[in-house]
């Protein structure tokens, strides 16, 4: 039985105040690859160590794919990744279900995150307190997706993967890394849009399937 409980932040916790974030990116600095393959560079550009700024994390992006954005593109880009967090909110099950949890089980956040926001949502709704310990990739310098990220949640909660379970809401960063290292693993789907054994589309529904 799992003993450990690894919660994913953006989309399985918490709202982001705007659409697909990382979408908007693509789309202001008009970035054409397909988004599967932009995505992964991106994430590893901005989300594995930490920029001063915001306007620095943009800049790094926009030299991974050989672009000099504008400083309207960079003011737009800086307004609507502060949105995203300024807005954000937790869902409306988490707290109800993380206190219960949190009885039975050791609870982690685990997020592939950037270091803007993402601590002063936790704070702001009162949820960092349910987690036994948190892992950024920023801090971790390894996005979920590498192994040596769970490989270091392992070490520091002194846990072995079969003792753990992933809870997320993207299948390739969640789901698939995390079953490769023998972790149980479940996708939140909250929109119900994905044919995936197992799912739950809310997380009161997630001990009924540990």
């Amino acid at each position: 039985m799992s003993k450990t409980i690894l919660f994913d932040c953006w989309g399985t916790l918490i709202e982001q105040g705007v659409h697909s974030p990382l979408k908007q990116v693509k789309e202001i600095l008009g970035i054409k690859i397909p988004f599967s393959h932009y995505v992964v560079r991106a994430e590893r550009v901005m989300m594995t160590h930490a920029f001063p700024t915001l306007k620095e994390a943009f800049l790094a992006i926009a030299k991974e794919f050989n672009l000099q954005p504008t400083e309207e593109q960079l003011d737009a880009l800086i307004g609507m990744w502060n949105k995203s967090w300024m807005l954000a909110k937790p869902y409306e099950e988490v707290e109800e279900v993380l206190r219960e949890l949190q009885k039975n089980y050791v609870l982690a956040l685990v997020s592939n995150t950037d270091n803007i926001g993402v601590e002063k949502v936790l704070e702001k709704f009162g949820l960092k307190s349910y987690f036994a310990a948190t892992f950024y990739s920023y801090q971790l310098g390894n996005l979920k997706t590498d192994r040596n990220f769970f490989y270091q949640v392992f070490d520091q909660l002194g846990v072995e993967a079969e003792d753990c379970t992933m809870v997320g809401d993207s299948i390739q960063s969640d789901i698939i890394p995390t079953k490769q290292l023998g972790m149980q693993a479940v996708l939140i789907d909250r929109k119900d849009q994905r044919d995936f054994p197992g799912k739950i589309k809310d997380l009161r529904e997630l001990e009924g399937v540990l």
